[in-house]
């Protein structure tokens, strides 16, 4: 299995993830490839979900010439995936390859920059649009951000979603590049998350940004400023 336990995330150790990550971090990386490469990422930790989060059980076949035992994997029809807009756009696309029948929401939240991060390393976060379908205790909601750095964004995103309706299942956190900042700041207020992650950077800078990180993704993407 390519999912290691560490600490309060688990890292997406296949060779492919880290190849692509790589790839997404280096600057001479340009727009078009960038998205391509959040695409494929996220195709990648998409399998490793399934492979590492979901099960599977026996079902009988019926083939051209006989009948037979196989797996099927369980609850593929009970995905909801979570869009953090916009940088999660090309990420999901990449998601929606591994589970092509998931629900989708949306939900544009964002930090205020120019307020700069408070004293305990957080920003004020601006929600201006929420789309989201029914959640049912069956579900697997997947919340993607290639980015999480202090944490504000995705403790917004994680109280809209769990103050609306029942608990899911499984409820999974999945980015690209993580700061230890906003894991523990997660993991602490929903202890019950579940954090995927490909690599656990090592700080934040001053203004709220991972490093070494792999600059602003919404950015790289989108080819805005």
């Amino acid at each position: 299995m390519t999912i290691e336990e560490r600490g309060d995330a688990s890292l997406v150790t296949h060779a492919l993830a880290k190849d692509e990550l790589s790839r997404l971090r280096d600057v001479e990386t340009e727009q078009v490839e960038f998205r391509k490469g959040l695409v494929r990422l996220g195709r990648i930790c998409g399998y490793e979900i399934i492979d590492g989060r979901m099960e599977t059980e026996y079902t009988e076949i019926q083939t051209p010439l006989t009948t037979t035992m196989g797996e099927r994997v369980k609850g593929l029809d009970d995905v909801v995936i979570v869009n953090v807009l916009r940088a999660a756009t090309p990420f999901v696309e990449g998601l929606l390859k591994a589970f092509p029948r998931a629900r989708q929401g949306v939900i544009s939240a964002s930090r205020d920059e120019s307020a700069g991060m408070n004293e305990d390393g957080e920003f004020p976060i601006s929600v201006e649009y929420e789309k989201m379908p029914d959640i049912s205790e069956d579900d697997t909601v997947i919340v993607a951000d290639p980015m999480l750095a202090t944490g504000s964004t995705m403790c917004t995103v994680l109280d809209h979603i769990t103050s609306n309706g029942p608990d899911p299942e499984r409820l999974i956190v999945l980015s690209a590049v993580s700061a230890p900042p906003g894991v523990v700041r997660v993991a602490e207020a929903f202890p019950d998350v579940d954090l995927l992650t490909v690599a656990i950077d090592d700080e934040l800078d001053d203004d709220g940004f991972i490093v070494p990180g792999l600059g602003d993704a919404g950015d790289r993407a989108f080819r805005t400023d």
